[in-house]
């Protein structure tokens, strides 16, 4: 992996993505330190000091902070989120309305058309969101009810508008920052956003769990300190694992004889490789997304229904709200759902036996044309099981270990997950723009 990144150096056109990306990611963390206007700092920071007894509320970041923006009380504070929610509801909705459905089979001009609808749901999704924000840091924090205080220094309607514009504008100013990544730099840009805030908060939850490891004794905290470390290497040994598996269906491709004669022909073999996480880090990220929308409806209407909605879907074991069963379940499952719903999106068995046909393809055993695509979709389908089960695998592990111990894991299996994810990609993506590029040194 080393020898990939030295080699990608030498290259004069990589070299300048490589810059371009830290950076964007160094202008990208540096607005997640940017105060929301009107924020009170002096009481901000008298409450996050004040209550070190509460480690939550002083070292580290949420699993959801981290996806958002890693940036609590900035003017980046929602991060990604807005357009991943968009862009899960647009997803949707390609299957369900026939006009976008249509639009998205026109070619570049249509997937540019989505693109800009889904730009726009992003918009109105992230000015819900800022309001609701805002509004929730009127009560701080949430957990204490009526005995929250407000975090404004000056509590009127037109500094709460200022701070509601503010952060809205920030979470399209990172959408851009996504785009000119996708399009400038080499991997998806959302990835690498939520890569940079998970390296990001990961010392201040190596901060707490040494904390709390001495808080505990140095035989009881070098055991939980041991077994933490011992879950990160199966987790990460499980993750290379699984992310470099796939299952590759044998093809046979039969070519007509040399000089147009008629005859048997040649026969040559190849094989369709479909990997086992199809879906990548995505399911994770979207069952995060929604999990987490009722809390930012609750934050804008402060319902006390809600907020027993919210509870009881908590999964994350944020300060104040113990992680609830119901919450666990309903993750599962929402991971299995989107799963299940992105390798439908992603691999299409019909088109995939059509282009098999028409290139005089088959695959032994199965007769062209129809059993062939449905050949394809139950191996996916069992791959999409398969997958599921890991990713649940992974994000049921910490939680668990919060459950029933006192390790404070967190998410650290999710969190591992994502990067491992982001990382492989990203060397996969050197390797091939290295190819583009002939270039000697690699090909040695």
């Amino acid at each position: 992996m080393f020898k990939i990144f030295i080699n990608a150096w030498r290259v004069q056109d990589i070299r300048r993505k490589l810059l371009f990306i830290f950076l964007l990611l160094f202008i990208y963390r540096i607005g997640s330190v940017v105060p929301l206007p009107g924020i009170d700092l002096y009481l901000l920071n008298e409450w996050r000091f004040g209550a070190s007894h509460d480690p939550a509320a002083t070292t580290g970041m949420t699993f959801i902070s981290m996806i958002m923006g890693g940036g609590d009380f900035s003017v980046f504070a929602m991060g990604i989120m807005p357009y991943i929610t968009a862009s899960i509801i647009m997803q949707l909705l390609t299957y369900a309305v026939p006009k976008l459905s249509q639009m998205q089979k026109d070619g570049e001009d249509g997937r540019k058309k989505i693109g800009q609808i889904t730009r726009y749901m992003a918009v109105g999704f992230a000015a819900l969101q800022a309001a609701g924000t805002v509004f929730s840091y009127t009560n701080w924090p949430p957990w204490a009810g009526a005995d929250g205080f407000n975090l404004f220094y000056h509590q009127n309607i037109l500094v709460y508008i200022v701070a509601t514009v503010a952060m809205m504008t920030g979470t399209i100013f990172i959408m851009w920052l996504a785009e000119l990544l996708t399009e400038k730099g080499i991997g998806s840009g959302a990835s690498f956003l939520i890569f940079a805030n998970i390296l990001a908060g990961l010392p201040g939850g190596v901060i707490a769990i040494g904390n709390m490891a001495l808080d505990a004794g140095w035989m009881m905290g070098g055991l939980q300190v041991v077994l933490m470390l011992a879950v990160f290497a199966f987790i990460i040994a499980f993750v290379v694992l699984v992310h470099e598996g796939e299952r590759r269906i044998p093809v046979q491709n039969a070519r007509a004889a040399a000089g147009g004669r008629s005859g048997t022909g040649v026969k040559s073999q190849s094989h369709i490789p479909l990997k086992v996480n199809i879906a990548g880090v995505l399911p994770i990220i979207f069952a995060v997304s929604v999990m987490h929308f009722p809390a930012q409806i609750h934050g804008f209407f402060q319902n006390e229904g809600l907020g027993n909605v919210v509870r009881w879907l908590n999964f994350t074991g944020q300060p104040g709200m113990p992680i609830h069963p119901v919450g666990v379940i309903v993750y599962v499952v929402m991971i299995f759902a989107f799963t299940h719903f992105y390798t439908s999106f992603a691999v299409n068995p019909v088109e995939m036996a059509e282009n098999m046909k028409k290139n005089g393809g088959f695959i032994p055993g199965i007769r062209p044309g129809k059993p062939t695509s449905d050949y394809i979709a139950v191996t996916v389908k069992r791959l999409s099981w398969i997958g599921s089960c890991f990713y649940a695998l992974i994000a049921l592990t910490p939680i668990l270990l919060d459950l029933f111990t006192d390790v404070p894991v967190g998410f650290g299996g999710t969190t591992i997950l994502i990067v491992i994810g982001v990382a492989l990609e990203f060397v996969k993506q050197l390797e091939s723009q290295l190819l583009m590029r002939h270039y000697k040194g690699f090909l040695n």
